[in-house]
């Protein structure tokens, strides 16, 4: 195996990293990066295999000690941080992966996210209200944050007074799922999981008392044979909710704009479509922008006992980065992979995973994007960016923009 460094958080890597991952894809698409200690795969096909493929997990500590890794003592600025990763579904393995998404899945259900499409309609309509006759706005600040935040508070049941502090919040956690970051941002995010924990405790207990229609009285309250979540699993996937319920959602509008936006027929289609309100043709188009601009573009798995994978060793404690964004333009899976095909017929890209961590808030994040884009463009047909250049947020695990000003 080749030894290569990618340097993901060079500003002009993280603007435009497709050229560079298309390079690599066809040069060198599996490689041992030495600064990041990491395995990188690039090429659809392997991508969605090791996904698959459990032998490998999003967690190792289950398997190893940190002494048998060889890793130092647990970071004191992040021990809050680091039991918050303990005890929610996403960095879990099975048996208690699989445990804690059963319980999860008994609230958080189907039927309690499309109750929401009257609601997410009605929040879009409102978001657009308070700027039609401003002529501009910032479309991440004041479309595309809210719109999310405001519907996982309210299927959690944060009150509205108090969801001012969400975003803040998880923006600090973020931040350490990164690769690089700063002792500063650590000490913030640990920080940020503690208050965070606390509000979600006291709320949940209020809840216990007088519960209500909200998932926090539904997950205190959820049982499967007896068996529930522990206070410190039902914190630790509530904030996970909140996260991952509203990253890929805002990274996606804004990416999703940007990419319409420099592409004027594509743009003409989508113009059409709202003002003869297609849904259909936005349920085609959302998945297309979602692939052709990865929204959380790199996810990485450990290796959890020795395997080769076509013909490449892989050691038990070894990390592999999948690289979502490089697999969602492979040509080997896709047609025209850098053309934004708006209504590509099949469209089986990885932006939300694949195996038993795909994501189960994708149909949430579909149904508001959907809609989002729908009624925006219907609303403000003649909304455009006002700036040659937008700013990323640094990160490129997850790839988001600082602003983006809009008029119309």
């Amino acid at each position: 195996m080749e030894t290569y460094h990618l340097n993901i958080n060079d500003p002009a890597f993280v603007y435009d990293p497709y050229p560079r991952l298309a390079e690599l894809r066809e040069r060198l698409p599996v490689f041992f990066d030495p600064v990041w200690n990491k395995i990188f795969f690039l090429r659809y096909e392997d991508i969605a295999a090791l996904l698959r493929d459990r032998r490998l997990g999003r967690s190792i500590t289950h398997v190893l000690s940190r002494d048998e890794l060889g890793w130092p003592p647990p970071n004191p600025l992040t021990k809050d941080f680091d039991h918050f990763q303990e005890n929610h579904m996403l960095d879990n393995e099975p048996p208690k992966h699989t445990r804690l998404k059963g319980l999860m899945l008994k609230a958080f259900t189907p039927a309690r996210g499309e109750g929401l499409r009257g609601r997410i309609e009605r929040l879009v309509h409102g978001l657009i209200d308070r700027v039609e006759d401003q002529g501009r706005m910032d479309l991440l600040k004041d479309y595309a944050e809210p719109l999310p935040v405001t519907v996982i508070a309210e299927l959690l049941g944060v009150p509205e007074e108090d969801r001012y502090l969400l975003r803040p919040w998880s923006a600090k956690i973020v931040k350490l799922y990164e690769l690089g970051y700063t002792e500063e941002q650590a000490q913030e995010a640990n920080q940020a999981v503690v208050e965070f924990s606390a509000y979600i405790q006291a709320l949940a207990e209020e809840r216990r008392r007088r519960p209500k229609d909200d998932l926090i009285s539904a997950l205190v309250q959820v049982e499967e044979q007896g068996d529930r979540l522990t206070s410190d699993e039902l914190v630790a996937n509530c904030i996970l909710l909140l996260n991952a319920g509203h990253e890929a959602t805002v990274n996606g509008t804004t990416a999703g704009f940007l990419a319409l936006s420099r592409d004027p027929a594509a743009l003409e289609q989508v113009k059409e479509a709202a003002a003869k309100d297609q849904p259909q043709f936005f349920k085609l188009a959302v998945e297309e922008l979602l692939r052709y601009d990865t929204p959380l573009p790199m996810f990485e798995r450990w290796v959890l006992e020795d395997f080769e994978y076509k013909g490449i060793p892989l050691k038990r404690g070894q990390e592999v980065a999948l690289m979502y964004a490089s697999g969602n333009r492979d040509p080997r899976k896709f047609a025209s992979p850098d053309k934004l095909w708006l209504t590509r017929p099949e469209n089986p890209h990885l932006t939300f995973g694949l195996g038993i961590h795909y994501c189960i808030g994708a149909p949430l994040a579909r149904l508001e994007l959907q809609t989002s884009f729908r009624v925006l463009f219907k609303r403000l047909p003649n909304i455009h960016l006002v700036t040659d250049r937008v700013e990323y947020t640094g990160g490129f695990v997850i790839r988001g923009h600082r602003a983006m000003p809009v008029a119309w």
